[in-house]
């Protein structure tokens, strides 16, 4: 590729963002998945010869920068949003089934389809089980974003992004292993195999450790401020420092952003951030989860065009066979003994695990040299090519099919009530806690509660003397206990929503609601004080 300035550079990245968000704009309009029409336009630019984006697709085309875009860039987001905003509450109730699809799904999925296509498709050792670890890594975003429309149950939806926050990282490890280390290993003999259990074992720990160790320190830190905007950098501090610092010990990264992320959102959550912070990371957090994903699987379509298919659609059909049957057996595999989960969930889960940008991200990452990759790229990016489209596509007549879209009917009323009664009750609870903070906190007053008294009748006296005085100095605490209950209201909505208590359709009309007061309350507060200053 030509050089490049920093400032094409930029043009470039502005470009792609504009198309990025103008697809996915349009794919939300008419109400249909953003990722599926992002990769189909994707793939249709990228075979057509449009000279004005020639340039774009040369840069983005090459292998080097889109794996450091996919990896480095977007990666610890994407893991980092996901695992934040899922409660510990929901992992637990769920853990069976996800705990049965991530490890024991996984290593199912990665043995069936690394022998299968060795004694098959006649590949190598390495090349059959790096194809298998590639293949094993699932994408839900596709598939969640259907979820949310349709109003699938929670559980289904937290199962099938549970498994793909920890299957993820596990892809991850074996695909390392498989790719740098499993020859070494098998000319090891037996030995081999207890060095790479070893070594399977300290990279996931390292990553759990890391992780874990970073989300607690991170979360205690903010305790010590209650400054959105700061703790939002600390965020992202927290995911990317987490994922650098575990790859520069060779350990593995994205269980670290997950663990981390996991423990911020939960532990952190409670221990350092108000409602106000609360809700401004996560809308932080959506902004950038949305505008990564868009550009990620606009740059998948594009990169599907570099692959020659011509005479390879033999040996693409019988690898696509067979990691079709190879998630079949491990998501019936892996749940057979797992109770409480229908049978129509396996199906869905089984054709829900779409494979997506992490696959061909890992895939480029391999060393130009090295034996089969080119066999690997074909077939990588046709499957996800496939996954994507396909698999995207038909997985909403499934749900219909079997029946599992939310049932709302005849409970919306009461809904409306209970969305109601709680928000207005967290409202005044945050009050309450607000005023309760406005005086000195109990532990310094309390031997000498008596003595003080009357100093704190005085001081009501002297406050609202000065709150006649002073009419702005009430205005603006008004404004500040309306958004602490704005804030509070819409993290118990949230709750609410999570807990399916309400509906996702009757929580966003609360949520639009509380954020039109929001902004109301913002526009006069910023006319106030620009009065006051003039």
């Amino acid at each position: 590729m030509e050089h490049l300035d920093l400032h094409h550079i930029f043009e470039l990245g502005l470009i792609l963002v504009i198309m990025a968000a103008g697809i996915t704009a349009v794919a939300k309009k008419l109400k249909q998945p953003y990722p599926i029409a992002l990769v189909i336009i994707g793939t249709l630019i990228g075979l057509l010869n449009i000279p004005v984006l020639e340039p774009l697709k040369m840069f983005i085309t090459e292998g080097d920068i889109f794996n450091f875009v996919i990896l480095t860039i977007f990666l610890p987001a994407l893991l980092g949003e996901a695992a934040l905003k899922l409660p510990f509450s929901h992992l637990n109730e769920n853990k069976k089934p996800i705990l049965a699809l991530a490890f024991g799904g996984t290593f199912l999925s990665f043995l069936v389809i690394g022998f299968s296509t060795h004694y098959l498709l006649g590949l190598s050792i390495p090349v059959a089980f790096v194809f298998a670890a590639l293949m094993s890594a699932t994408d839900p975003v596709s598939v969640l974003s259907i979820f949310k429309s349709m109003g699938v149950n929670h559980k289904l939806s937290t199962t099938i992004e549970g498994e793909s926050l920890f299957n993820d990282g596990l892809a991850v490890v074996l695909f390392k292993i498989s790719a740098f280390s499993l020859l070494a290993y098998m000319d090891m003999g037996w030995g081999g195999l207890t060095s790479g259990v070893l070594e399977f074992v300290k990279v996931v720990a390292g990553g759990l450790l890391i992780g874990g160790g970073f989300g607690y320190a991170v979360s205690i830190l903010t305790k010590y401020f209650d400054d959105y905007p700061l703790e939002i950098i600390f965020s992202v501090i927290l995911f990317y420092g987490a994922y650098i610092a575990a790859e520069s010990i060779h350990v593995s990264g994205v269980i670290a952003v997950v663990i981390a992320a996991l423990t911020f959102g939960n532990f952190g959550a409670k221990v350092g951030m108000s409602p106000t912070t609360r809700l401004n990371i996560n809308n932080f957090w959506d902004v950038a989860a949305l505008l990564a994903n868009s550009i990620v699987f606009l740059m998948v379509g594009l990169e599907i065009t570099r692959i020659e298919f011509a005479d390879k659609w033999g040996i693409i059909g019988l690898a696509l066979l067979i990691v079709l049957v190879g998630r079949s057996i491990a998501v019936y595999g892996s749940t057979m003994f797992v109770k409480g989960l229908p049978t129509s969930w396996r199906h869905v889960l089984n054709w829900g695990g779409l494979k997506g940008s992490l696959s061909i991200a890992l895939v480029l990452s391999l060393p130009g040299d090295f034996d089969g990759r080119e066999t690997l790229l074909i077939l990588t990016f046709s499957i996800v090519l496939f996954s994507l489209v396909v698999q995207g596509i038909t997985i909403k007549p499934l749900i219909n099919y079997f029946g599992l879209r939310a049932k709302h009917s005849g409970s919306k009323e009461y809904e409306d009530i209970v969305a109601n009664l709680h928000r207005h009750e967290a409202g005044i609870a945050e009050i309450q806690k607000i005023k309760s903070q406005l005086f000195i906190p109990e532990p310094v007053y309390g031997e000498m509660l008596t003595s003080y008294e009357k100093e704190i009748d005085d001081i009501h006296d002297n406050l609202d003397r000065l709150l006649e005085e002073h009419p702005h100095l009430k205005t603006s605490q008004l404004i500040t206990l309306k958004k602490h209950s704005l804030y509070a209201q819409h993290a118990k909505i949230t709750e609410l929503e999570q807990d399916e208590i309400i509906s996702i359709e009757v929580a966003q009309k609360y949520k639009d609601i509380l954020n039109n007061d929001l902004a109301i309350i913002e526009e006069e507060d910023v006319l106030k004080e620009s009065k006051r200053t003039h």
